[in-house]
């Protein structure tokens, strides 16, 4: 028997609706908010994500050669083809560019628990502004999409990626190694950070300064502590986000987003219940466009784990309800089938989701499969009720039945 790829998973019905209606909440929050949905095509040249991420990506990329001896590769995250996609067709549209998009994303890694080797992203980008405003507004809109799926514990974390660059610069830090221990310190490999710094030459002082600042965790009150343009730049960010009512948030340094693109606020999303794996968003400003072949545009911009985000509601115990059908057609007989035909074509004409019986089950066993597949109703077609242009409808949930005329049925049902 073939099975499903290693780090893949196959989606049954009710996973599918469960997924697609928490999928809905975060496109109707983003919509909300002023942004536009695109789509990027799945798969993306190979050199698009190694000017993103650099040479070390390619470990953990499905790559390939296509027929045409092309360099490709399967998307490993969806901010590159956005971005790309914006120096192709939309460099030119006022500024700035809202845009959102959902979906698949392959990278080649060790599978684990909330983590895959095809996985969902959610994600937005607002492109071609550079203000404490925008990275609130970017702010802002993660935290509703976090609310609206009814996560209840979660923290956000703001940091300032400029001010670590800075400390590391001063501590003598070579420009062009700066991405390399960022790094080490985003994955939290301090051991190998500070072995790296060892190999730099940087004092045993600085070191333990360079580590102190990546711990520097609280609230407002550690915003005295970051110096120069950084701090003020925070303390702006952190105010419009209170006016805009998003209050659950720390103030923390050792926030590193370990991309050279990224330029100044950085921030993330955590669900404690996910223990050691527990980030569900990250983002912050950036500049990548003029990677791509583009003028230098500054942006701001987030991705949400959609796998990660519903395992930790899963972990909460936030449960969603799975919808049923509105009805489930039954032909008492072979002789009426044809009349049940026309009805259950009159409720979907309606936008009324009907199912009908297909099987020429006995009437006891119609009812058990309508309940079966959740059916609100179940209308039963008899050759007495067509008589009298009748139908018998029986509620499922209380059992109770009415004869409803055919001309009112859809009334009855909306």
């Amino acid at each position: 028997m073939i099975q499903k790829p290693r780090g893949t998973r196959d989606f049954l019905p009710d996973e599918m609706e469960r997924r697609r209606h928490y999928e809905g909440i975060l496109r109707h929050i983003a919509l909300t908010f002023g942004f536009r949905e695109i789509s990027t095509p799945i798969f993306e040249e190979t050199e698009l994500f190694v000017l993103r991420s650099g040479p070390n990506i390619l470990n953990e990329l499905y790559a390939f050669k296509d027929k045409g001896d092309r360099d490709i590769a399967l998307r490993p995250e969806m901010t590159a083809p956005a971005v790309r996609m914006f120096v192709n067709g939309m460099s030119n549209e006022p500024k700035p560019v809202k845009i959102f998009y959902f979906g698949q994303c392959f990278r080649y890694e060790r599978p684990q628990s909330g983590r895959y080797r095809e996985f969902y992203q959610f994600g937005a980008e607002l492109i071609g502004n550079k203000n404490p405003e925008s990275d609130a507004e970017m702010i802002a809109l993660a935290a509703s999409m976090i609310e609206a799926l009814g996560l209840n514990d979660y923290r956000i974390r703001i940091g300032h990626i400029g001010v670590l660059r800075q400390k590391l610069a001063d501590s003598g830090v070579p420009k062009e190694r700066t991405a390399e221990i960022l790094q080490k310190l985003d994955k939290k490999s301090y051991d190998e950070a500070e072995l790296l710094l060892i190999d730099m030459g940087v004092s045993d002082l600085a070191r333990q300064e360079i580590f102190d600042l990546t711990e520097t965790v609280g609230g407002k009150e550690v915003l005295s502590e970051v110096p120069g343009e950084a701090g003020e730049y925070l303390r702006s960010v952190v105010e419009i986000l209170e006016r805009m009512g998003v209050r659950d948030i720390d103030i923390d340094l050792g926030v590193v987003r370990g991309l050279d693109y990224y330029t100044g606020m950085v921030f993330e999303a955590e669900a404690p219940v996910l223990g050691a794996e527990k980030q569900i968003c990250g983002g912050g400003s950036y500049t990548l466009s003029e990677l791509f072949g583009g003028e230098q545009v500054f942006s701001t911009g987030f991705a949400i784990g959609f796998d990660r985000i519903l395992l930790a509601m899963e972990k909460e115990g936030i449960g969603y309800e799975l919808k049923g059908i509105d009805a489930y057609v039954v032909p008492a007989s072979d002789a009426v089938r044809g009349e049940a035909y026309s009805v259950v074509s009159m409720l979907r004409d309606a936008g009324i989701s009907s199912d009908i019986d297909l099987m020429g089950r006995k009437m006891a066993k119609a009812m058990k499969h309508a309940s079966a597949v959740r059916a609100e109703n179940v209308v039963i077609v008899g050759e007495k009720e067509l008589s009298e242009d009748s139908v018998t409808v029986r509620d499922m949930s209380s059992g109770e039945q009415n004869l409803v005329r055919i001309s009112e049925l859809v009334r009855f049902l909306s």
